[in-house]
């Protein structure tokens, strides 16, 4: 397991602080809870970012499409 080491405004250590206490966990494990989340969003854009011209090429210009496809 690595380690980060981060620094935050004394605003957020205080807000984290209290959302940790609120639901019982440590600011570590929501800090890593909320890295992981905002990974995962970061993977998911570049892999629309990639795949919306195929997407497009194939006739797939918005929602309804696809459900119109799937459904």
């Amino acid at each position: 397991m690595g380690t980060l080491t981060i620094r935050i405004d004394d605003e957020l250590e205080k807000d984290l602080g209290q959302l940790a206490k609120a639901l019982h966990r440590t600011k570590s494990d929501l800090a890593r809870d909320m890295l992981r989340k905002r990974v995962a969003v970061e993977r998911f854009r570049e892999l629309k970012r990639q795949a919306l011209p195929l997407a497009e090429a194939a006739g797939y210009l918005t929602d309804e499409d696809v459900f119109r496809d799937i459904s």
